[in-house]
Protein backbone atom coordinates (compact mmCIF):
# COMPACT_ATOMS: atom_id res chain seq x y z
CA UNK A 1 0.00 0.00 0.00
CA UNK A 2 1.44 2.70 -1.32
CA UNK A 3 0.76 6.07 0.47
CA UNK A 4 0.83 10.24 -1.08
CA UNK A 5 -0.05 13.33 0.49
CA UNK A 6 -1.39 16.19 -2.14
CA UNK A 7 0.30 19.01 -3.33
CA UNK A 8 -2.02 21.42 -1.05
CA UNK A 9 -3.33 20.35 1.52
CA UNK A 10 -4.40 21.49 4.98
CA UNK A 11 -4.93 24.91 7.31
CA UNK A 12 -4.81 27.96 4.77
CA UNK A 13 -3.54 31.20 5.91
CA UNK A 14 -6.90 32.89 7.00
CA UNK A 15 -7.04 29.81 9.67
CA UNK A 16 -3.73 30.08 10.91
CA UNK A 17 -3.92 34.28 11.19
CA UNK A 18 -6.99 33.68 12.98
CA UNK A 19 -5.49 30.43 15.64
CA UNK A 20 -2.60 33.20 15.96
CA UNK A 21 -4.68 36.07 17.20
CA UNK A 22 -6.85 34.07 19.58
CA UNK A 23 -3.81 32.05 21.11
CA UNK A 24 -2.11 35.67 21.77
CA UNK A 25 -5.33 37.67 22.85
CA UNK A 26 -5.86 34.47 25.34
CA UNK A 27 -2.51 34.80 26.94
CA UNK A 28 -3.41 38.49 27.71
CA UNK A 29 -6.87 38.37 28.80
CA UNK A 30 -10.06 36.12 28.90
CA UNK A 31 -11.50 35.90 25.88
CA UNK A 32 -14.41 34.57 24.52
CA UNK A 33 -14.79 33.60 20.74
CA UNK A 34 -18.21 34.15 19.09
CA UNK A 35 -19.10 30.99 17.99
CA UNK A 36 -16.55 27.81 16.58
CA UNK A 37 -13.32 30.01 15.17
CA UNK A 38 -12.53 27.35 12.93
CA UNK A 39 -14.61 23.85 12.07
CA UNK A 40 -11.86 21.70 13.61
CA UNK A 41 -12.86 19.91 16.76
CA UNK A 42 -8.60 19.80 17.58
CA UNK A 43 -8.79 23.68 17.09
CA UNK A 44 -11.50 24.00 19.91
CA UNK A 45 -9.60 21.70 22.28
CA UNK A 46 -6.61 24.02 21.93
CA UNK A 47 -8.76 26.64 22.73
CA UNK A 48 -10.34 25.17 25.47
CA UNK A 49 -7.02 24.08 27.26
CA UNK A 50 -6.14 27.90 27.01
CA UNK A 51 -9.22 29.00 28.58
CA UNK A 52 -11.28 30.93 25.90
CA UNK A 53 -14.75 30.55 26.34
CA UNK A 54 -17.35 30.75 23.36
CA UNK A 55 -21.11 32.95 23.21
CA UNK A 56 -23.08 33.10 20.41
CA UNK A 57 -22.60 36.02 17.50
CA UNK A 58 -26.19 36.31 17.32
CA UNK A 59 -26.68 37.12 21.04
CA UNK A 60 -24.76 40.65 21.44
CA UNK A 61 -23.93 41.32 24.82
CA UNK A 62 -24.16 37.70 25.96
CA UNK A 63 -20.31 36.77 26.37
CA UNK A 64 -19.03 36.37 29.82
CA UNK A 65 -16.28 38.36 29.22
CA UNK A 66 -14.93 42.04 28.30
CA UNK A 67 -12.76 40.89 25.21
CA UNK A 68 -14.89 39.10 22.40
CA UNK A 69 -13.49 37.51 19.26
CA UNK A 70 -15.18 37.33 15.96
CA UNK A 71 -14.45 34.34 13.78
CA UNK A 72 -12.20 33.38 10.70
CA UNK A 73 -15.91 33.05 8.75
CA UNK A 74 -16.67 36.91 9.25
CA UNK A 75 -19.95 38.70 10.60
CA UNK A 76 -22.40 41.23 9.38
CA UNK A 77 -21.66 44.72 10.13
CA UNK A 78 -24.47 45.64 11.85
CA UNK A 79 -23.75 42.29 13.93
CA UNK A 80 -19.92 43.50 14.78
CA UNK A 81 -21.56 46.90 15.42
CA UNK A 82 -23.98 45.30 17.94
CA UNK A 83 -20.71 43.84 19.92
CA UNK A 84 -19.44 47.17 20.31
CA UNK A 85 -22.57 49.22 21.04
CA UNK A 86 -22.75 46.50 23.87
CA UNK A 87 -20.12 47.49 25.71
CA UNK A 88 -17.56 44.30 24.82
CA UNK A 89 -14.22 44.86 23.23
CA UNK A 90 -14.31 43.26 19.65
CA UNK A 91 -11.20 41.91 17.99
CA UNK A 92 -11.92 40.50 15.03
CA UNK A 93 -10.13 37.38 13.43
CA UNK A 94 -12.19 37.20 9.82
CA UNK A 95 -10.15 35.55 6.81
CA UNK A 96 -9.34 38.25 4.84
CA UNK A 97 -10.75 36.70 1.62
CA UNK A 98 -13.87 36.25 3.40
CA UNK A 99 -13.48 40.31 3.71
CA UNK A 100 -13.08 40.45 0.42
CA UNK A 101 -16.44 38.17 -0.55
CA UNK A 102 -18.43 40.77 2.11
CA UNK A 103 -16.62 44.02 -0.21
CA UNK A 104 -17.92 42.34 -3.28
CA UNK A 105 -21.33 41.95 -2.19
CA UNK A 106 -22.18 45.44 -0.65
CA UNK A 107 -20.14 47.15 -4.15
CA UNK A 108 -22.82 45.23 -6.03
CA UNK A 109 -25.60 46.36 -4.12
CA UNK A 110 -24.13 50.13 -3.98
CA UNK A 111 -24.44 49.73 -7.99
CA UNK A 112 -27.72 48.52 -8.37
CA UNK A 113 -27.79 44.90 -8.35
CA UNK A 114 -29.84 42.26 -6.86
CA UNK A 115 -27.29 40.22 -4.64
CA UNK A 116 -26.88 36.58 -5.45
CA UNK A 117 -24.75 34.24 -2.73
CA UNK A 118 -23.82 30.80 -3.80
CA UNK A 119 -23.58 28.76 -0.76
CA UNK A 120 -25.34 27.19 2.14
CA UNK A 121 -27.67 29.11 3.50
CA UNK A 122 -27.53 27.65 7.38
CA UNK A 123 -23.94 28.69 6.87
CA UNK A 124 -22.03 31.43 9.28
CA UNK A 125 -20.24 32.54 6.71
CA UNK A 126 -22.71 32.89 4.62
CA UNK A 127 -25.28 34.19 6.78
CA UNK A 128 -22.50 37.04 7.62
CA UNK A 129 -22.79 37.85 4.12
CA UNK A 130 -26.56 38.53 3.79
CA UNK A 131 -27.76 39.69 7.36
CA UNK A 132 -27.42 43.36 6.49
CA UNK A 133 -28.86 42.58 2.82
CA UNK A 134 -32.30 41.42 3.07
CA UNK A 135 -32.55 41.36 -0.47
CA UNK A 136 -30.24 38.94 -1.42
CA UNK A 137 -31.33 35.62 -2.35
CA UNK A 138 -28.99 32.17 -1.74
CA UNK A 139 -28.66 29.53 -3.85
CA UNK A 140 -26.81 26.26 -3.73
CA UNK A 141 -29.26 24.01 -6.32
CA UNK A 142 -30.09 24.44 -9.72
CA UNK A 143 -33.89 24.48 -8.18
CA UNK A 144 -32.58 27.60 -6.17
CA UNK A 145 -32.07 29.55 -9.02
CA UNK A 146 -34.94 28.26 -10.48
CA UNK A 147 -37.45 29.59 -8.09
CA UNK A 148 -35.27 33.58 -8.63
CA UNK A 149 -38.21 36.20 -9.72
CA UNK A 150 -36.70 38.26 -12.72
CA UNK A 151 -34.70 41.50 -12.36
CA UNK A 152 -32.78 43.49 -14.68
CA UNK A 153 -29.49 43.20 -12.99
CA UNK A 154 -28.04 40.44 -11.09
CA UNK A 155 -24.88 40.21 -8.93
CA UNK A 156 -23.29 37.09 -7.87
CA UNK A 157 -20.88 35.99 -5.17
CA UNK A 158 -20.00 33.04 -3.67
CA UNK A 159 -19.15 31.50 -0.26
CA UNK A 160 -15.59 31.03 -0.38
CA UNK A 161 -15.48 27.46 0.51
CA UNK A 162 -17.63 26.53 -2.63
CA UNK A 163 -16.03 24.28 -5.24
CA UNK A 164 -15.34 26.33 -8.25
CA UNK A 165 -17.48 23.86 -10.75
CA UNK A 166 -20.51 24.56 -9.12
CA UNK A 167 -20.56 27.96 -8.53
CA UNK A 168 -19.56 28.03 -12.48
CA UNK A 169 -22.60 25.96 -13.17
CA UNK A 170 -25.06 27.77 -11.03
CA UNK A 171 -23.69 31.21 -12.48
CA UNK A 172 -24.43 29.71 -16.02
CA UNK A 173 -27.52 28.91 -15.08
CA UNK A 174 -28.76 32.21 -14.17
CA UNK A 175 -27.57 33.30 -17.10
CA UNK A 176 -29.03 30.99 -18.87
CA UNK A 177 -32.60 31.57 -17.05
CA UNK A 178 -33.04 34.95 -17.38
CA UNK A 179 -31.16 35.58 -21.34
CA UNK A 180 -32.25 39.53 -20.75
CA UNK A 181 -30.88 40.21 -17.54
CA UNK A 182 -27.63 41.89 -16.66
CA UNK A 183 -25.75 39.28 -14.74
CA UNK A 184 -22.54 39.96 -13.07
CA UNK A 185 -20.18 37.69 -11.72
CA UNK A 186 -17.35 38.35 -8.73
CA UNK A 187 -15.29 35.09 -8.24
CA UNK A 188 -15.24 34.99 -4.36
CA UNK A 189 -14.11 31.51 -3.98
CA UNK A 190 -10.61 31.67 -2.06
CA UNK A 191 -7.58 30.64 -3.79
CA UNK A 192 -6.74 28.20 -0.46
CA UNK A 193 -10.26 26.01 -1.35
CA UNK A 194 -9.28 26.12 -4.84
CA UNK A 195 -5.62 24.83 -5.05
CA UNK A 196 -6.96 22.29 -2.76
CA UNK A 197 -9.57 21.25 -5.03
CA UNK A 198 -6.97 20.86 -7.71
CA UNK A 199 -5.06 19.16 -6.29
CA UNK A 200 -7.60 16.54 -5.19
CA UNK A 201 -8.10 16.13 -9.09
CA UNK A 202 -4.67 15.20 -9.02
CA UNK A 203 -4.85 13.05 -6.40
CA UNK A 204 -8.14 10.73 -7.47
CA UNK A 205 -6.46 10.24 -10.54
CA UNK A 206 -3.33 8.37 -9.26
CA UNK A 207 -4.87 6.98 -6.03
CA UNK A 208 -8.24 4.61 -5.66
CA UNK A 209 -8.65 5.47 -1.91
CA UNK A 210 -8.58 9.14 -0.65
CA UNK A 211 -8.55 9.77 3.29
CA UNK A 212 -9.59 13.40 4.30
CA UNK A 213 -8.83 15.02 7.08
CA UNK A 214 -11.05 18.00 8.38
CA UNK A 215 -14.06 18.93 10.91
CA UNK A 216 -17.22 17.35 10.11
CA UNK A 217 -19.09 20.65 10.02
CA UNK A 218 -16.57 22.10 7.88
CA UNK A 219 -17.88 22.87 4.62
CA UNK A 220 -14.64 22.95 2.40
CA UNK A 221 -13.77 19.66 3.96
CA UNK A 222 -17.41 17.79 3.01
CA UNK A 223 -17.01 19.27 -0.83
CA UNK A 224 -13.68 17.32 -0.98
CA UNK A 225 -15.01 13.95 0.17
CA UNK A 226 -18.05 14.97 -2.08
CA UNK A 227 -15.57 15.57 -5.11
CA UNK A 228 -13.36 12.62 -4.48
CA UNK A 229 -16.64 10.22 -4.68
CA UNK A 230 -17.42 12.25 -8.04
CA UNK A 231 -14.52 11.31 -9.51
CA UNK A 232 -15.18 7.72 -8.76
CA UNK A 233 -12.41 7.52 -6.04
CA UNK A 234 -13.42 5.32 -2.41
CA UNK A 235 -13.34 8.90 0.05
CA UNK A 236 -13.20 8.33 3.96
CA UNK A 237 -13.86 11.81 5.95
CA UNK A 238 -12.00 11.45 8.93
CA UNK A 239 -11.48 14.03 11.90
CA UNK A 240 -8.44 12.43 13.14
CA UNK A 241 -6.23 9.17 12.94
CA UNK A 242 -8.44 7.38 15.30
CA UNK A 243 -11.07 7.44 12.82
CA UNK A 244 -9.07 5.52 10.37
CA UNK A 245 -10.52 1.54 10.09
CA UNK A 246 -7.92 -0.56 8.75
CA UNK A 247 -10.37 -2.57 6.98
CA UNK A 248 -10.84 0.65 4.23
CA UNK A 249 -7.70 -0.13 3.12
CA UNK A 250 -7.51 -4.01 2.66
CA UNK A 251 -7.86 -3.95 -1.16
CA UNK A 252 -6.01 -0.41 -1.71
CA UNK A 253 -2.94 -0.12 -3.79
CA UNK A 254 -2.65 3.60 -3.74
CA UNK A 255 -4.20 6.07 -1.04
CA UNK A 256 -4.00 9.59 -1.01
CA UNK A 257 -4.48 11.99 2.18
CA UNK A 258 -5.75 15.76 1.59
CA UNK A 259 -7.05 17.69 4.43
CA UNK A 260 -9.47 20.82 4.56
CA UNK A 261 -8.54 24.37 5.42
CA UNK A 262 -8.71 23.94 9.43
CA UNK A 263 -7.06 20.73 10.00
CA UNK A 264 -3.83 21.23 11.97
CA UNK A 265 -0.96 19.73 10.62
CA UNK A 266 0.27 17.86 13.25
CA UNK A 267 -3.24 16.20 12.71
CA UNK A 268 -2.27 15.40 9.03
CA UNK A 269 0.75 13.99 10.66
CA UNK A 270 -0.57 11.65 12.85
CA UNK A 271 -2.92 10.43 9.93
CA UNK A 272 -0.08 9.47 8.00
CA UNK A 273 2.14 7.95 10.48
CA UNK A 274 -1.40 5.71 11.38
CA UNK A 275 -1.75 4.74 7.62
CA UNK A 276 1.79 3.83 7.58
CA UNK A 277 1.50 1.61 10.73
CA UNK A 278 -1.86 0.46 8.69
CA UNK A 279 0.68 -0.19 5.45
CA UNK A 280 3.44 -2.36 7.51
CA UNK A 281 0.35 -4.50 9.18
CA UNK A 282 -1.17 -5.46 6.15
CA UNK A 283 2.29 -6.15 3.79
CA UNK A 284 3.12 -8.37 6.92
CA UNK A 285 -0.18 -10.51 6.51
CA UNK A 286 0.10 -10.54 3.21
CA UNK A 287 3.24 -12.42 3.39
Amino acid sequence: MNIHLAEHFGMCFGVRDALRLTQTLSQVEPVTILGQLVHNPAVDLQLQALGAQSASLDRPGSAPTHRVIITAHGAAESVRRAWLESGHAVSDSTCPLVRKAHRALECLVLTGYVPVVIGEPSHVEVRGLVTDFPQAAVVLETADVDALPAHPRFGIVSQTTQPSHRVAALVQRIRDRFPESEVRFVDTVCQPTKDRQTALESLCADNDTIVIAGGRNSNNTRQLVLRARQLGARAFHVEGAADLDPNWFAEAANVGVTAGTSTLDSTVDEILARLHEIASTLNATSR
